[in-house]
């Protein structure tokens, strides 16, 4: 596993990372993490590595776009001295596209959301151990969805900003699709986009395969 002993580590997000956790920052036990896929981490983390003592927190807030986050990245996220950052930020920037319409300047573009991961990301890297970055994703199996194929055109962006900038990358959107193989995107998430406790648990293991989790993994 790619985290060792006290290391801190900061999720930055919307909705999908806060899930009702305390703000501006949250960690402990309890809801302070929320109940989305920060705390199923938590829970894998304390489990499996009971040896290995790590401070979780989220920095998500529900209705951030990839614009809101960058504004408070500094007291957020910076200023809390993370060994590692995760980043989990864009579907706000493709929904207020769809939902507010009328509302031009509160939509992201492609190319200020890139802008906007460029700056966390260079900000970040000099401090920290690492950087993961996480895609925005859609629960619509069907690509030719004009959402989901906007959401695309972002997740895009993560995987290539991922491979430049030597990332590590959790590709959410690729695990939902395989999900979606077997069972209908409603049994995760009505609006397809909050995941309930299974989406949840979903992420997590994404996030945690792609950390070097040893899911076998006796401590000693």
């Amino acid at each position: 596993m790619i985290f060792e002993h006290n290391d801190r580590i900061v999720f930055a997000g919307d909705s999908v990372t806060d899930m009702g956790s305390v703000h501006p920052v949250g960690e402990g036990l309890g809801d302070n993490l929320g109940h989305g896929y920060v705390r199923e981490l938590e829970n894998l983390l304390c489990v499996w590595y009971p040896e290995t003592v790590l401070r979780i927190t989220n920095s998500g807030i529900s209705g951030n776009t990839s614009r809101d986050l960058l504004a408070r990245w500094e007291r957020d996220v910076l200023n809390l001295r993370p060994q590692w950052v995760s980043i989990c930020i864009g579907i706000n920037d493709v929904w207020r596209q769809f939902d507010m319409p009328g509302a031009k300047e509160c939509a992201v573009t492609p190319e200020e959301y890139e802008s906007n991961l460029r700056q966390m990301i260079s900000s970040a890297k000099p401090v920290c151990k690492g950087v993961i970055l996480m895609t925005p994703y859609y629960m619509e199996p069907l690509r030719e969805d004009k959402m989901r194929a906007r959401m695309d055109i972002y997740s895009d962006i993560c995987r290539r900003l991922a491979k430049e900038e030597g990332l590590i990358l959790v590709d959410i959107q690729k695990a939902f699709d395989e999900y979606f193989r077997f069972r209908h995107s409603t049994f995760i998430a009505w609006d397809r986009v909050h995941p309930n406790r299974i989406g949840a648990a979903l992420i997590a293991r994404e996030f945690l395969r792609r950390c070097d989790f040893d899911f076998n993994h006796i401590a000693k």
